[in-house]
């Protein structure tokens, strides 16, 4: 961070601390009692990643600070590479995140975990300037490779039979108040992956040793691909499937420099500078679906949990504290197998 922006950011964090019930930042106006809203989503811009996600969140203080209560506090950042930027969440959100933790009073009980789909974990914590936190917040960073595990079963395609994947205990348990650091990025197989897909396919684990690349431990599996379902139908029903149990209580986006093309790990960056948070985390990815310029009917995964009510699915039940929707979306560009990702839509046969 550069000096004069950080002193900015900690000097608005201190007076969101200080006045819950005014968030910081924030016009009257966008705090209506409308009876048609049913969720909402805060909505930011900025120049510092840091700054935005805390002012996103600053207008569920005493919800998120009631929801979290006794329990343990694991934020999920997004690694689906662990030596690529681009694809992972910035350093500077998580500082945001934990600086509006501490503003309402969570000190403790915190941890930053991920099981990196693409290598070591902490390889990648390092990489990406993660245990520097260490040295500003009471922080554990923790690799879910090396943690207990639980199995749940989930779709295959190929032969609709049930498949065992070891999840995470840590995001299962109960006891754990999940918070998705999420990233605005396009993907190969189901369009966009957001605050909910980061929770639903970090928590499976891999063994130690694994990679996708030469340096692969002999023998070592990683059950991440057992959730594709072996394909686009599959992917998407699992992840609404494991959504059940494997969703976010808290999601913050980052779209500072979202990700377009051929995401989640070979797309281009898309300069964008919004950021999105809430506590409905189906409400929160939609509102990032537009703010993307994607078609949320193309995105099914999304659509099956709006039609289980898992959360509020439609735009126009959302009411978007801070910025104006309107004024911030762009056109991201989709995969170039964005026809072959449709084939959900369409019946078998």
């Amino acid at each position: 961070m550069e000096p004069i922006k950080r002193r900015q950011f900690l000097k608005s964090s201190f007076l969101g601390g200080m006045a819950l019930t005014m968030p910081f930042g924030y016009d009257l106006k966008y705090f209506s009692n409308k009876s048609d809203y049913t969720s909402q989503v805060g909505l930011t811009t900025g120049d510092h990643r840091a700054d935005m996600a805390f002012r996103a969140l600053q207008p569920f203080s005493k919800q998120i600070k009631r929801g979290i209560g006794n329990k343990r506090v694991l934020i999920k950042p997004n690694n689906v590479m662990i030596d690529h930027q681009l694809a992972a969440t910035h350093v500077d959100s998580l500082e945001g995140i934990l600086e509006f933790l501490k503003s309402i009073g969570i000190t403790e009980n915190i941890v930053i975990a991920e099981s990196a789909a693409g290598g070591a974990t902490f390889d990648g914590f390092d990489n990406y300037k993660y245990f520097d936190l260490q040295k500003k917040y009471p922080v554990k960073l923790i690799d879910l490779d090396q943690e207990k595990y639980e199995l749940i079963h989930v779709f295959d395609e190929k032969d609709f039979r049930p498949h065992p994947v070891r999840t995470s205990s840590l995001i299962l348990d109960p006891d754990t108040y999940v918070i998705s650091a999420a990233k605005f990025k396009t993907h190969d197989r189901v369009l966009a992956t957001l605050s909910l897909k980061n929770i639903v396919f970090g928590a499976p684990i891999k063994d130690l040793g694994f990679s996708w690349d030469k340096n692969r431990k002999a023998g070592t599996k990683n059950d991440k691909p057992i959730g594709h379902g072996s394909g686009i139908r599959g992917i998407n029903y699992n992840t609404f499937s494991m959504a059940k149990l494997l969703h976010p209580d808290l999601s913050v986006i980052e779209g500072f420099e979202g990700m377009e093309g051929n995401g989640p790990n070979r797309g281009t960056p898309v300069d964008h500078r919004v950021c999105v948070a809430g506590t409905d985390w189906l409400a929160s990815d939609r509102v990032a679906i537009e703010l993307m310029g994607i078609d949320f009917a193309d995105v099914g995964y999304l659509n099956y949990c709006a039609d289980a009510g898992m959360g509020e699915g439609d735009l126009a039940k959302i009411e978007i504290i801070g910025e104006q929707l309107k004024d911030h979306i762009k056109s991201y560009k989709l995969s170039d197998n964005i026809e072959k990702q449709l084939i959900w839509k369409q019946p078998l046969g």
